[in-house]
């Protein structure tokens, strides 16, 4: 009777909590939007300063097409550059996990493009790769996402115990096998985790690089011309898209994370 009771207990508290994890940004958020809207409507804060939610609400609603097709425009900057910073983080962890030369070589290289400043940077590409050319965004987007992908799966492949890789030595595998049967499983949830931050920096550094030149389209673009022509609301409206757009990048890798660990039986 004691277990069946402390088993029915169980998930009515797992429930419970998952209930809680929901509510609570819910509330949080509501309150916030409340206080916001009580500091423009009451206290009367100027529209420049902080727009009210509700002007933000009705310029999003009115321009959701141009608002749609910029998140398009810099959600598939961000996108591309998250695959192929990602991809190359983890092929060059691969290495640098096998030779440690190549790691004592890739070390001074990664710290400099953690420190490589988006502002600098996006005007250079832009003059490099043209007026009209996406390249230059999704290559920030991707050197953004390139550093934290690689820390976090050298770190995993690092964390291999070596009795495996020498059990597998014994049956006669090569470096491949050892790679896909040991390494790279051990390594996933630290894989994940990297793919995970970097997924939102991909979004921010793709917003922030189209500030400074190249095609207008993209939600960068879109909030400074907005605050240009004094239309805040409208900028915030854009602003908005912009948070949605990086937390959609964020769940989904989250998602992704949480099915391959599943899988792995963690």
């Amino acid at each position: 009777m004691a277990t069946a009771s402390v088993s029915t207990r169980a998930p009515a508290s797992a429930r419970s909590d998952t209930w809680l994890r929901i509510l609570a940004p819910v509330v949080v958020g509501i309150l916030v939007l409340g206080a916001w809207q009580f500091l423009v409507s009451v206290v009367g804060v100027s529209d420049y300063l902080l727009p009210s939610p509700a002007a933000i609400a009705e310029q999003f609603v009115q321009f959701w097409p141009a608002i749609l097709s910029a998140t398009l425009i810099t959600g598939t900057n961000a996108l591309i550059g998250l695959v192929v910073g990602s991809i190359l983080g983890i092929l060059l962890a691969a290495l640098a996990s096998r030779w440690s030369v190549l790691d004592l070589m890739s070390a001074p290289v990664v710290a400099s493009l953690a420190v490589i400043p988006i502002v600098a940077l996006a005007p250079v590409l832009n003059s490099m790769f043209g007026a009209d050319s996406q390249f230059g965004r999704q290559a920030i987007a991707a050197l953004a996402s390139f550093v934290p992908v690689f820390l976090n799966t050298l770190r995993g492949f690092r964390q291999v115990i070596p009795v495996h890789r020498d059990l597998m030595r014994a049956y006669a595998a090569d470096g491949g096998q050892i790679l896909r049967t040991v390494t790279l499983p051990t390594a996933v949830p630290f894989v994940f985790t990297g793919i995970r931050i970097a997924s939102s920096l991909a979004v921010i550094s793709a917003l922030v690089a189209e500030y400074f030149g190249g095609p207008r389209g993209g939600l960068g673009g879109m909030i400074s011309t907005s605050a240009a022509t004094s239309a805040y609301a409208r900028a915030w409206a854009y602003v908005f898209a912009a948070i949605l757009l990086g937390l959609l990048f964020y769940v989904v890798t989250l998602l992704l994370e949480r099915l391959a660990t599943r899988r792995r039986g963690t």
